[in-house]
C-alpha cells in the first residue's frame, strides 16, 4: 500500500469536512509533486463552490470560487463525465490571470450515487499523471468520500428549548430577514434585514444564489445543501443552522427556516423563508426580547390561519387586549382591525403572494396613518405596524417643497434662456415678469435705473399707472428711500409688511396703499461692479421670504442686471440708428399741384435692427413730379447709410431731368460699385400733369397700385428688372395714362410680404383694402387711408420681421385752360412773335403784372434759340402755382451760364434769365431740348436799371441791345 494512503488510514473517523479536505489536498499535491489543488462542492442550481484549496494564492483561485458545473472547467468536466479528466492549460491565455503548470487533473467526489463535488490538482512540469498516480488519486478520493460520510454535523450553539418555542423566542428577540429563492432560475431576493444578517452590502448583492454560497462556511455548506434537497424532495420544512462569513472575516451562526412552493405538476418553483442570528448569549436574547416587547412599533405574529401567537406592548395598546387575551384569537375578529378599512383585504392579498409586502392603512376616526409590513414564514406570518402619520405629512411637505423647487428651477432655466434672447429693456422686463413672479407668488414688478440724482422708469407690471408715473424721474429723497438705499448699499432690502415699510420710511408711508402692495424685495441691479438700478419684486400680501428664496432672488437679479445692461446699450444704439434713419427720410412731403401725398415708414418689430426702406417726392420742371420708393436689402447702420446715399443720388439724377430708365441705370452703377453684398430695389415713377402720363421703371421692386376714379385697382404687369447691383441696363419703362384724381400707391415688400404671407396674397389684400377705402370714402383723406392700410396689412399685435415704407399720391392733371403753346418761326421775327403771345396770354390769365419780366425772359430764350440752335421752335406757358415758361428747339446742346468779362460783347443773357426767374434750367426731349423758367405769381420789384425799358417798343435782339 502507498505510504501516504496508509498514513491517512490512521485518521480517526469523525474529522470535520474541512480537515478531511485539507489532508486530502496535502497528500495529493505531495504525491504528484503538483503545484496546488482545490476541492469544490455542488451547490444549488448548476454551481460548484470552492470549499478548500492548497498551495494556490487567492488571486488565482478568486475566479474559481463559483464554477458552473455545466461549463468547460476541469471540476465541471469531472462531474459531467463521472471519472477523472486531464485538461491541459493553454500556453498563451488570451484573458485573465495565467495559471502556471501544464494542466489540471480532476476527479469527481460522490456521496452514494450522487456527485457532490470534485478534487482538482494543478500539475507542474511533469505533466499528465501517470497510471500509478491516477490510481493513487482514485484511492485518495475514495478515502475522502468515506470520511465525509463519517464527518460530524457542524457544532451549533446549545439549545435546550423545543424547536417551536425556540423559533418563537427568536422571532421575539432578533430582527428577522426574509428571503425568496427561485429554484429554477437561481434568482435570490433578500430584504434589508437579510442583507444585514448575511453581511452583504446592497452594492455587492447580485441577486443570485451564488451570493449565499460564497458566505457559507465550507464545513456547513454540504449539510445545509442536503437539508435543502430533503425539504424540496420531501415537500417538508427546510430548517438549518450554519455559519456565515461577516464583512470583518469572522463567522457568525445563523438559523433559517423555509418552505418550497410547487407548480401543478409538483415541480418545485420557489423556496421562501426567514433567517435570524442564533449565536447570542441568553442575556443578549433576553435583552433583545425586552427591546422587541417594548419597541415603539407594533409587532404581531400569526399562524397560517391568521391566529395571533405573539403581540408586543404597542400591538396590545392598538388592539385593546393583553398578549394573553390575544393569543389564539383570529386577527379579523378584533374590533380594532375591523375599524381599519381595507386591512383584511390588503393582508390576505399580501399573504397569498408569499412575499414580504408593505402597505399603508388610514384610520379615519383618529386620523392616523399606519404602515403595515407583512413577512411570510414557514409557520405563519409576522406583521409590523408603525404610526407614520407625521412621517407621511413631512414627506408630503417635503415632496411639495421639492416640486416647488423643481418648478422654480425650471422657471429660472427658462428665465435664463429668455434673458439670453432678450434684446431690449422691454424684453428683459417682460421675461422677468413671466418667469419670476409666478414661482414666488409675486404680484408686481418694477425696474428703475439711476441717472444722476433721479430714478427713471424702465418697466413695470402689476402697478397702477398713476403710481408708476409718480415714481418716474423722482429725485433722491433726503429722508430716505428704499430704492435709493438699495442702490447706494448694493445690498438687497426685504420689507415683509406695510407696517415695516412705514416704520422704516415714514415720509413714504402712503406708498404701499398707492401701489396696492403689502411686501417688497428691493434688489440691486449690479453689473461690472457698478450698481445702476433697482428691481422691485412685490406681493399683495405680507410675505416673509426665507433664506433660500432671498438667495434665489438675489441670484436671479444678477442675471437680470447683466441682461438689462446689455439691453440698455442696445436700446441706446437702436435709438441712434432710428434717429439716423428718420433723418435720412423726408421730413415733410412737398405740396405740389400735380399731386397730394401721404406716406408712412414702419420699422420692423421689437429687437430688429434698422432697415433701408425709403420714399421720396421730387418736384421737377414743367409741373412734373417724380415719385420714388426703394429698399436696401438687409438691416443695420450700413444699410441705412446706403439708403441715404441712394436717396441723395436719386435727387441729383432727377434734377438732371433724366428719364426713369436712365436714372435706374446710374443707380445700378452706384450700388454695383459699393460692395458685392450690396443690393437694393427701386421704383421710379415720373408723372407729367400736362399729358397725364406716368412713366414707371423698376428694379426688382413690386409694381405700384393704381386706383382709378371708379375704384378699380390695377397693378401694371411688366416684368421687373433685377435689383440694383445685379441688373444689366437698359431698364424697361412702362407708360400709363392716369385719369384725373387717380391714386398711385408705391410700397416696399415689407408691407405685403411676411413669413406667413406670400407677396401675391399681400398684394391682393392691398387691392381689397384700397377698393374698400374708395367705396366707403376713406380714400378721400390720404392720412386716414395710410392708417387703414397700416392696420390691415401690419397689425400692431403682430411683430413684423421687416420694415416697410409706402407712399400714397393723388395725381392731378393741369387743366387745358392753364396751358398755352405756340409754334415759332426759325428766324429773328420769332422773339417779337413770342412777346406778343405772352402779353396776350398773361392778360387772359389776369397776370399782367408779370408781363414785362416774362417778355424779357422769352425774348432772351427765343433769341438764343434763333442764334445758337435750330428749329423747330416752340413756346409753352403753364399757369400752376407758378408761371412756367418753356422754349423748345431741335438742338441737343445745353446752355451753360458763364461769367462775362467787362470787354465781352455777349455772354450775359443767361445771367439775366437767372436774375429775373425764381429758377431756370434745361432738359432733353425726344427731339431736342427744352429751356424753362419759373416765376412766382406775385410780381417782383423790377431792377432799377430796367424800369425805363418797354419791351413792346423793341423787336430787336435783346442781347445785342444789352
Amino acid at each position: 500500500m502507498n505510504a501516504r494512503l496508509a498514513l491517512l488510514g490512521t485518521v480517526t473517523p469523525g474529522a470535520t469536512e474541512s480537515e478531511v479536505f485539507r489532508l486530502a489536498l496535502g497528500h495529493a499535491v505531495g504525491e504528484l509533486g503538483a503545484l496546488g489543488g482545490t476541492v469544490h462542492l455542488r451547490g444549488p442550481m448548476s454551481a460548484l463552490r470552492l470549499v478548500s484549496s492548497a498551495g494556490l494564492p487567492a488571486a488565482l483561485t478568486r475566479s474559481w470560487e463559483i464554477v458552473d458545473q455545466e461549463g468547460p472547467l476541469a471540476p465541471a468536466r469531472a462531474l459531467q463525465q463521472g471519472k477523472g479528466v486531464w485538461v491541459p492549460l493553454p500556453q498563451n491565455p488570451s484573458e485573465g490571470t495565467p495559471w502556471p503548470g501544464t494542466g489540471l487533473a480532476a476527479l469527481p467526489v460522490f456521496s452514494g450515487r450522487r456527485g457532490i463535488g470534485a478534487l482538482t490538482v494543478l500539475a507542474g512540469e511533469q505533466g499528465e499523471p501517470t497510471p500509478r498516480h491516477w490510481d493513487f488519486l482514485r484511492d485518495l478520493v475514495a478515502w475522502t468520500e468515506d470520511r465525509l460520510a463519517q464527518a460530524p454535523p457542524p457544532s451549533r450553539p446549545p439549545h435546550t428549548e423545543p424547536n417551536r418555542a425556540r423559533l418563537r423566542h427568536a422571532l421575539k428577540e432578533v430582527r428577522v430577514g426574509s428571503w425568496d429563492w427561485g429554484i429554477r432560475s437561481g434568482e435570490l431576493v433578500w430584504d434589508e434585514a437579510a442583507l444585514e444578517l448575511y453581511g452583504t452590502r446592497p452594492a455587492d448583492f447580485s441577486g443570485r444564489v451564488e451570493d449565499w454560497m460564497r458566505i457559507v462556511h465550507p464545513d456547513d455548506l454540504a449539510p445545509t445543501l442536503a437539508a435543502v434537497d430533503r425539504a424540496i424532495t420531501g415537500h417538508g420544512v427546510f430548517e438549518a443552522e450554519y455559519r456565515v462569513r461577516r464583512p470583518d472575516g469572522t463567522w457568525s451562526w445563523t438559523r433559517a427556516r423555509g418552505r418550497a412552493t410547487y407548480d401543478e405538476r409538483g415541480e418545485p418553483l420557489r423556496m421562501i423563508g426567514v433567517g435570524w442570528e442564533s449565536n447570542e448569549s441568553r442575556t443578549a436574547r433576553d435583552a433583545l426580547s425586552r427591546a422587541l416587547r417594548h419597541m415603539s412599533d407594533g409587532f404581531l405574529a400569526v399562524d397560517d390561519e391568521w391566529r395571533i401567537t405573539f403581540a408586543n406592548l404597542e400591538a396590545e395598546r392598538f388592539l385593546g387586549f393583553s398578549e394573553e387575551e390575544l393569543f389564539g384569537r383570529l386577527l379579523w375578529d378584533l374590533p380594532a382591525t375591523r375599524q381599519v378599512p381595507g386591512l383584511k383585504e390588503s393582508c390576505l392579498k399580501a399573504g397569498a403572494g408569499e412575499k414580504s409586502t408593505g402597505f399603508d392603512v388610514y384610520i379615519a376616526d383618529c386620523r392616523r396613518r399606519l404602515h403595515v409590513r407583512l413577512v411570510p414564514g414557514p409557520d405563519g406570518r409576522t406583521l409590523y405596524f408603525q404610526d407614520v402619520t407625521e412621517k407621511r405629512r413631512l414627506a408630503q411637505e417635503r415632496q411639495a417643497a421639492e416640486r416647488a423647487a423643481a418648478e422654480r428651477a425650471v422657471r429660472i432655466a427658462e428665465l435664463t434662456t429668455e434673458l439670453a434672447k432678450a434684446t431690449t429693456s422691454r424684453d428683459v422686463v417682460e421675461a422677468v415678469a413671466r418667469r419670476v413672479l409666478p414661482p414666488f407668488a409675486a404680484s408686481g414688478l418694477m425696474v428703475q435705473v439711476s441717472e444722476g440724482d433721479r430714478l427713471h422708469h424702465v418697466g413695470a407690471v402689476g402697478y397702477p399707472r398713476d403710481f408708476v408715473a409718480l415714481l418716474d424721474s423722482r429725485r433722491r429723497s433726503a429722508t430716505g428711500d428704499p430704492a435709493w438705499d438699495t442702490i447706494a448699499s448694493g445690498l438687497p432690502l426685504f420689507l415683509s409688511s406695510a407696517r415695516e415699510y412705514a416704520t422704516r420710511y415714514p415720509e413714504l408711508a402712503d406708498f404701499p396703499a398707492l401701489g396696492e402692495k403689502k411686501s417688497w424685495a428691493f434688489l440691486p441691479l449690479t453689473a461690472s461692479g457698478h450698481t445702476f438700478g433697482v428691481c422691485v419684486v412685490s406681493f399683495d400680501r405680507p410675505r416673509l421670504l426665507d433664506d433660500e428664496e432671498r438667495a434665489l432672488l438675489t441670484t436671479i437679479t444678477a442675471l437680470v442686471a447683466q441682461s438689462l445692461e446689455r439691453a440698455r446699450l442696445y436700446d441706446a444704439e437702436h435709438t441712434r440708428s432710428r434717429e439716423l434713419q428718420r433723418s435720412l427720410l423726408p421730413q415733410a412731403l412737398p405740396d405740389l399741384p400735380a399731386c397730394t401725398a401721404a406716406a408712412r415708414y414702419l420699422p420692423a418689430g421689437q429687437g430688429a435692427d434698422v432697415g433701408g426702406d425709403w420714399y421720396d417726392i421730387i418736384p421737377l420742371s414743367g409741373g412734373q413730379v417724380a415719385l420714388v420708393v426703394g429698399d436696401v436689402m438687409g438691416h443695420g447702420l450700413p444699410e441705412a447709410a446706403t439708403m441715404g446715399r441712394l436717396r441723395t443720388a436719386v435727387h441729383t439724377l432727377a434734377d438732371l431731368e433724366l428719364a426713369p430708365d436712365e436714372i435706374l441705370g446710374h443707380l445700378n452703377d452706384i450700388v454695383g460699385g459699393m460692395s458685392e453684398a450690396s443690393y437694393a430695389t427701386c421704383l421710379y415713377a415720373l408723372y407729367d400733369p400736362t399729358t397725364r402720363v406716368c412713366s414707371i421703371a423698376r428694379a426688382g421692386h413690386p409694381p405700384p397700385a393704381l386706383v382709378r376714379p371708379d375704384g378699380t385697382v390695377h397693378f401694371p404687369a411688366p416684368d421687373a428688372d433685377p435689383p440694383l447691383g445685379a441688373a444689366k441696363p437698359p431698364f424697361e419703362t412702362t407708360e400709363l395714362e392716369v385719369p384725373e384724381g387717380s391714386l398711385l400707391v408705391l410700397y416696399t415688400d415689407g408691407l405685403v410680404e411676411s413669413a406667413t404671407r406670400e407677396i401675391d396674397e399681400g398684394m391682393a389684400e392691398l387691392a381689397r383694402l384700397l377698393g374698400a377705402a374708395h367705396a366707403d370714402g376713406t380714400a378721400v383723406d390720404l392720412e386716414r387711408l395710410c392708417d387703414t392700410l397700416t392696420a390691415g396689412l401690419l397689425p400692431a399685435d403682430q411683430q413684423a420681421a421687416d420694415d416697410a415704407a409706402f407712399l400714397v399720391a393723388r395725381l392731378h392733371a393741369l387743366p387745358a385752360d392753364r396751358m398755352a403753346a405756340w409754334a415759332l418761326p426759325d428766324d429773328p421775327r420769332a422773339a417779337s412773335l413770342a412777346r406778343r403771345h405772352v402779353r396776350e396770354q398773361l392778360a387772359a390769365w389776369g397776370l399782367d403784372d408779370l408781363s414785362p419780366t416774362t417778355e424779357l425772359l422769352v425774348s432772351e430764350l427765343v433769341g438764343n434759340v434763333v442764334r445758337h440752335a435750330r428749329g423747330p421752335v416752340r413756346l409753352r406757358l403753364l399757369h400752376t402755382t407758378e408761371l412756367v415758361c418753356e422754349v423748345y428747339d431741335g438742338s441737343q446742346t445745353m446752355p451753360r451760364i458763364r461769367h462775362a468779362a467787362d470787354t465781352d460783347e455777349g455772354g450775359r443773357g443767361l445771367q439775366l434769365v437767372s436774375a429775373l426767374s425764381t429758377r431756370w434750367g434745361a432738359r432733353y426731349t425726344p427731339t431736342g431740348k427744352c429751356i424753362w423758367t419759373e416765376q412766382s405769381l406775385r410780381a417782383p420789384a423790377e431792377p432799377a436799371d430796367l424800369l425805363f425799358l418797354n419791351p413792346a417798343d423793341f423787336d430787336e435782339d435783346w442781347e445785342a441791345l444789352l
